[in-house]
């Protein structure tokens, strides 16, 4: 099989795509606080690799349309399924029994449980919410790419942001964290992660332009263009001549 450009450029979009994925849900158990503008919000700490995953669907949906874009998005849901059932086979395992001893300095049967066990439920959520929030995001960011004839980047890349995330952010959190924190609190907890990810999607637009011109002019690539029926109608190749 011959590796060409879009080839390399696809294998590793979607592996950063998966990894992203995967460390994103295993530290999003950590809640952590940030004061902007004196604003005060508490957000998960799986909010540091949103701008990442953010930006490889667009890259992924615009360059290789909303098949290629699915098809990383079942992949990385099963990476990180696989993740989570390698997690729970490890946890179960039985502690070898110097670990239990006084003056063992390494990972202990308590830390490993508090760090990987406690997240379980965290990371069912945010795999639901995940798989709801991807695709909502591929469908809208395709149905505005054919609305608007191909033009318009930042409308379809902060549009299908706006709303993908509104229902990711909503069911991650109360899949999460109902029964275990207030009603009020999680919800502060939404509106929080939903204005810094509308912040952010707003504030990597200029990034969006700039990963677009570095694939078509320095890779030699051309975004997929939609027809009238919003299917592709070119595939990835060479950059057309302006």
């Amino acid at each position: 099989m011959r590796m060409d450009t879009r080839l390399w450029l696809f294998l590793f979009l979607a592996s950063m795509f998966v990894t992203s994925l995967v460390v994103g849900n295993l530290i999003g158990g950590k809640i952590f606080f940030a004061e902007v503008a004196s604003s005060h919000f508490d957000i998960t700490s799986g909010m540091v690799l949103f701008p990442v995953t953010f930006l490889l669907t667009d890259i992924l949906n615009e360059f290789y349309g909303k098949r290629a874009a699915r098809a990383v998005t079942m992949a990385a849901f099963c990476s990180a399924l696989f993740a989570m059932v390698g997690i729970a086979v490890a946890a179960a395992l039985p502690w070898a029994a110097f670990t239990k001893g006084a003056d063992w300095k390494g990972v202990n049967e308590s830390s490993f449980n508090n760090v990987f066990t406690g997240s379980q439920r965290i990371f069912a959520a945010s795999l639901t919410a995940y798989l709801i929030g991807q695709l909502l995001d591929i469908a809208v960011f395709t149905a505005l790419k054919k609305r608007t004839r191909n033009r318009l980047l930042w409308l379809r890349a902060t549009g299908s942001t706006v709303a993908s995330q509104c229902i990711d952010t909503f069911v991650v959190d109360l899949l999460a964290f109902y029964g275990i924190m207030p009603l009020g609190t999680i919800l502060r907890i939404v509106a929080n992660a939903y204005a810094v990810k509308l912040a952010l999607a707003i504030g990597l637009t200029p990034i969006i332009y700039a990963g677009h011109a570095l694939l078509e002019r320095g890779l030699g690539l051309a975004p997929v263009t939609l027809g009238e029926d919003g299917e592709p109608i070119s595939e990835i190749g060479p950059a057309r001549a302006a």
